[in-house]
């Protein structure tokens, strides 16, 4: 499965397994334009197969959603209707800071998070929705 932390200029993307239970962050996509966006991702489609896409949701703490999370929603029914695989959204909130946490105990701060934090924050949901499989609860939202 391919994992996706949407944003207006960047893309994190996570590839993990079911069957390993394990998310790896892969590449994030830099983008302008929406082709440039999809391009990329046909590219990860074709190459990882997967059967199964995951986006996060970016709500407020509160739990209110935004502007971010109705182009997140619309961004999943773009990807599901391209690809014809199913979607399934995860709550997000937080990724980020545990994003930034796990790279600063990798050795990584400050700058040079900037390339790493989108798709590391796609991991940290993509392992989320996986522990959230293994343990037979259903994400959130």
């Amino acid at each position: 499965m391919l994992a996706f932390d949407f944003g207006t200029r960047r893309i994190g993307v996570a590839l993990g397994s079911q069957e390993t239970g394990i998310a790896h962050p892969l590449l994030t996509i830099f983008w302008e334009k929406k082709s440039e966006c999809f391009e990329a991702i046909d590219v990860l489609i074709r190459e990882w197969q997967p059967s199964l896409l995951v986006v996060g949701l970016p709500l407020s703490m509160s739990g209110a959603e935004h502007e971010l999370t109705r182009l997140s929603k619309l961004f999943g029914r773009r990807l599901e209707a391209r690809y014809r695989l199913p979607v399934e959204f995860v709550d997000e909130r937080l990724s980020s800071f545990a994003a930034e946490e796990a790279l600063r105990e990798a050795g990584i701060s400050g700058k040079a998070q900037k390339a790493h934090i989108d798709q590391v924050a796609a991991q940290c949901l993509l392992q989320a929705y996986l522990e959230e499989k293994k343990n037979g609860t259903t994400p959130d939202p």
